[in-house]
């Protein structure tokens, strides 16, 4: 997605960063949810910005 981006001038947020807590107990509420929703958040939104380029 950022390769296309850059070849089309498109300016892009920056993706999510991976957690660095998790614990690995799959706790309810894990860190990885909020990244797994901030990564489809990020991947939308960068969809749109593309169609619209």
């Amino acid at each position: 997605m950022q390769q296309r981006a850059a070849a089309l001038g498109v300016t892009l947020p920056a993706p999510p960063e991976e957690p660095t807590t998790c614990c690995g107990r799959g706790c309810n509420g894990c860190v990885w949810d909020g990244f797994y929703d901030a990564a489809g958040y990020w991947w939308e939104e960068a969809g749109w910005r593309l169609e619209d380029a």
